[in-house]
């Protein structure tokens, strides 16, 4: 939390406007969808994959480390490619990085990852309708999800729940149940 604290006092004194540091967390969505593909790794092996929404590159450094070639990491955060890019070479992978909104983007993935991204009514209903034109379109499409407000439980498959870490000054408990769910073709 200090690093979020400290980036509202970079604003106090004329920063440039940042954008609170959401990539400095491993929210419940990532960890869980992280373990699912290290879990499971002959599913991502020799396959594109896509981290949506990548954060600090967690999910895409754990499809790199099972074998998916090429990992992309969308974050629309400038920031954070800088994190996805160190911490993807301090684990030994290698990820590439990309700053931006990609939702619309035809078909080029095997796998398409998003973890932790139905926190805001907007966004879910943008990018669940675009991940279930690229499921229809043949991608394994997996969601890491906590129970978020705007996931739609519908059309999804659950196919492992994990208890994993949490901050308090981000959640309201220590640990969370979070689920990786398959998005299912219509």
């Amino acid at each position: 939390m200090k690093l979020w604290h400290e980036t509202e006092a970079l604003e106090a004194f004329g920063a440039a406007e940042l954008p609170p540091p959401y990539w400095a967390f491993a929210w419940p969505g990532g960890q869980a969808l992280a373990r699912y593909i290290l879990d499971h790794p002959a599913q991502f092996r020799g396959k594109a994959a896509l981290d949506f929404g990548a954060g600090s590159g967690l999910v895409a450094i754990a499809a790199a480390m099972a074998g998916a070639t090429p990992v992309l990491a969308a974050e629309i955060d400038g920031i954070a490619q800088i994190a996805i890019e160190l911490n993807a070479r301090a684990n030994g992978v290698f990820v590439e990085a990309i700053e931006n909104d990609i939702i619309g983007a035809g078909k080029r993935w095997h796998t398409v990852l998003a973890g932790d991204m139905c926190y805001e009514r907007p966004l879910a209903e943008r990018l669940i309708a675009w991940l279930k034109t690229l499921a229809a379109e043949g991608a394994l499409v997996l969601l890491g999800d906590p129970g978020r407000h705007y996931f739609p439980p519908q059309g999804m498959t659950n196919l492992a729940t994990y208890t994993v870490p949490t901050s308090r000054d981000l959640e309201d408990r220590d640990a969370r149940e979070t689920s990786v769910y398959r998005l299912t073709p219509a």
